[in-house]
């Protein structure tokens, strides 16, 4: 590796979204890292193609998409089911015996084995989508009032989409990583409360720290997330480099 930057961190986005969130995360991170936002199909300027609703396929597409980007030390950060789209992956790499991500940060996400209030064992039918979410925060009220709007045309069949993503995922979630763990809540977050958040300790023996932030399940737009990544995760690879036992 020569030139460049020393790593990356690749940013997944929550259900529904692009990648605006991450626009402005490279000012935060400087040169030293490179802010890789990973814009899933189906939606922005990939809005042609088909969205993907499985974990196999999931795992084809990013691998092929960011394996020539894997050339030097790099991390994931995921938000809500960019979270588990992190995990996944992470997984996958491990499987495969691929060098994985040195840290795996997850935001506003609980574990898998814990249950969802967003993924029951049915959605609602188009007609109560979205005002069943808007009734649990993910949605703004104007959304469930927009009869044929844009909320109806565009933003429903990407949610839909993303939540049976969601929940292919957490199906075949059950294996810790090999790397360490960072784990973020929002403090009035009602979908992901921080005592859930928490729980994905159990998933990252290699090292685990677990943090809150003001706001609730979309503290992903606050300058404060890229500001406590930039500062936290450094120090939570460096407790699990071969040099050092701690945890």
């Amino acid at each position: 590796m020569s030139g460049g930057p020393a790593a990356r961190l690749f940013c997944f986005h929550h259900a529904g979204a692009g990648v605006s969130c991450f626009a402005a995360w490279q000012r935060v991170f400087g040169a030293a890292v490179e802010v890789v936002p990973v814009l899933l199909p189906g939606r922005d300027t990939r809005a042609r193609e088909p969205r993907i609703t499985g974990a196999e396929q999931l795992v084809a597409e990013l691998t092929a998409r960011l394996g020539p980007l894997l050339d030097r030390p790099y991390a994931f950060y995921g938000h809500s089911l960019g979270g588990m789209v992190a995990y996944t992956l992470a997984r996958a790499l491990d499987e495969a015996g691929a060098p994985g991500p040195d840290a795996v940060a997850v935001g506003a996400l609980p574990p898998p084995h814990l249950p969802s209030p967003l993924l029951p064992e049915r959605l609602p039918p188009d007609a109560e989508l979205l005002p069943w979410l808007v009734a649990r925060g993910v949605l703004p009220p104007v959304a469930a009032a927009a009869e044929g709007g844009m909320w109806r045309r565009r933003v429903l069949p990407t949610l839909r989409d993303d939540l049976l993503l969601a929940r292919a995922l957490r199906a075949r979630a059950d294996s810790a990583l090999s790397c360490p763990m960072l784990a973020v809540a929002g403090r009035a977050d009602t979908i992901a409360p921080a005592p859930l958040v928490a729980r994905w300790r159990r998933y990252a023996p290699a090292g685990f720290r677990f943090l809150t932030l003001p706001g609730g399940h979309f503290f992903v737009r606050d300058p404060a997330l890229p500001a406590l990544l930039r500062d936290v995760l450094p120090g939570l690879v460096r407790t699990v480099r071969p040099e050092s036992s701690s945890t």
